[in-house]
């Protein structure tokens, strides 16, 4: 196994369980606005979401139309209007509160902080991964985090990369890798920035992209016995 110095790791879906975290906001959000929140709605918003997201990634929209917008579509494909706006700021609130951690994230960043320099790399609001972080008590084993929203740029722009890459100290990038669960943001990024790239890939998915990774697992656990086989499980 080649020889890192450098590991750079999503957060969502790869450390922290944004699937648990935005069931959990969804539900808080609709129950305090008193409205059932019926499987179709949930359907309705993850469709509506991940478009918007998507075409964030592919520059066609900004990070605040994302945001801003994803509630007055969803309610406006049931016929209804709302303060798209206010309704981001109450559900924020309630995400900001998720860090179910994903099996063996903490042990394996615990593991890996002794002999790798850590660093996070996600698109997202600076606050809510901050705070998700912390409560994960992921935050401290890291030497740096870099969110999408503090450096004007998104993965899998080369411009983002090229940003963290500035700010890591005696960065080599033959020895950096990157970990994360998505083809279009992580691996796309690794390959435009000229890094080894790991994919994340519990539910042994399909490639449907030409984005290929230089790795693939579906559990954190393989990472380590890639990288420390020496190690005992984690």
């Amino acid at each position: 196994m080649k020889t890192y110095q450098t590991l750079l790791f999503d957060i969502d879906d790869t450390l922290l369980d944004f699937q648990a975290s935005e069931a959990f906001a969804l539900q808080a959000l609709f129950d305090a606005q008193q409205i059932p929140l019926t499987d179709d709605i949930k359907l309705q918003y993850q469709v509506i979401n991940q478009g918007l997201w998507k075409a964030f990634e592919e520059e066609q929209i900004s990070r605040s139309q994302v945001l801003n917008t994803r509630f007055s579509l969803l309610f406006e494909a049931y016929g209804q209007q709302v303060d798209g706006a206010l309704f981001e700021k109450k559900y924020r609130t309630y995400l900001n509160q998720g860090h179910h951690l994903i099996s063996g994230a903490f042990s394996l960043i615990q593991t890996l902080q002794q002999d790798y320099d850590l660093y996070v790399v996600t698109n997202g609001v600076s606050k809510t991964q901050y705070q998700r972080l912390t409560d994960a008590q992921l935050l401290p084993l890291f030497k740096d985090v870099f969110v999408s929203e503090d450096t004007g740029y998104q993965k899998p722009m080369k411009e983002y990369f090229d940003y963290v890459f500035n700010r890591i100290p005696h960065l080599v990038l033959d020895k950096t890798l990157i970990i994360g669960d998505s083809l279009t943001s992580d691996i796309q990024g690794g390959n435009l920035a000229g890094i080894d790239t790991c994919w994340f890939n519990p539910h042994s998915l399909a490639n449907p992209t030409s984005f290929i990774p230089t790795i693939e697992i579906q559990q954190l656990s393989e990472l380590l016995t890639l990288l420390k086989p020496d190690k005992t499980s984690i």
